[in-house]
């Protein structure tokens, strides 16, 4: 069974594929999964208001589009005393998207003044596991009016040819419409530091220290002792505790019926 992972980073497929062969063990080889960027998907605006609505949006859009299982998941960092800020906006906190360290520097500015205790904050990750009707085919539209969508046919998503020389990218004009949706939910807890520390990661992870510690301490200079911050730590030391690792995990059983009806 092939699910297309609503990415264009390619690292997620190796962290999905380690979560279902954990949990699935000889059954997640007949799972293949496949980047949304390598069939050459475009990313849909992010409309929602939750990570929730997010993670579906996209996952719709590629089932959508392909005609096959998607999986696809939104995340970002919730400040407490903040009102749950920067929430869904994260990654474009200061402005444009992706600025880790403009990002970072902001959040640190807007909390200054705020007590150790009160420092308090979460990653939270939504998954999302959509299930097109492949059954009732594409709805076709004619593909020239607003909001219309191209929707890679099955054939073409699998890489497929057909009798009539249809190859791989071979488009129809509509989409198909959704059988059933699945969305899980993971937070990683811990607070915000006054100063980034670490090298891994990205985003807000040297300002995050997760309540969950790897029994280990920090060995920067003048933070000896002090617990990891996100960036302190090691990818296997983060992923076993990460928002995003407990999102998917939980989607897992949604995944593992879907396998056994394809059966």
């Amino acid at each position: 069974m092939k699910i297309v992972v609503a990415t264009h980073n390619e690292g997620k497929l190796v962290e999905i594929r380690r979560i279902l062969e954990e949990d699935l063990g000889e059954d997640a080889s007949g799972i293949e999964l496949v980047s949304a960027g390598s069939l050459h998907l475009p990313d849909p605006v992010e409309t929602g208001v939750t990570f929730q609505e997010n993670a579906l949006l996209k996952a719709r859009d590629v089932a959508s589009r392909t005609g096959l299982p998607a999986v696809a998941d939104d995340s970002g960092i919730i400040v407490d005393v903040m009102g749950n800020a920067p929430g869904i906006l994260s990654a474009r906190w200061a402005g444009a998207h992706g600025h880790d360290k403009a990002n970072n520097a902001l959040l640190l500015a807007q909390i200054e003044d705020i007590p150790d205790a009160k420092r308090t904050a979460r990653f939270r990750c939504a998954a999302a596991l959509v299930v097109p009707d492949v059954e009732a085919g594409v709805d076709v539209t004619g593909g020239d009016k607003p909001g219309e969508i191209a929707a890679v046919s099955t054939a073409a998503a699998t890489g497929a040819g057909n009798a009539t020389g249809a190859t791989a990218g071979a488009a129809v004009i509509g989409r198909y419409a959704i059988k059933s949706e699945t969305v899980e939910v993971g937070e990683m807890p811990g607070r915000i530091i006054h100063k980034p520390r670490g090298e891994h990661g990205f985003g807000y992870d040297p300002l995050f220290v997760p309540d969950d510690q790897p029994g280990r301490t920090s060995t920067e200079l003048d933070y000896e002792g002090e617990p990891l911050t996100s960036a302190e730590m090691t990818p296997a030391e983060k992923n076993a505790i990460s928002h995003r690792g407990k999102a998917l995990k939980a989607l897992v059983p949604a995944i593992e019926a879907l396998l056994k009806s394809a059966d």
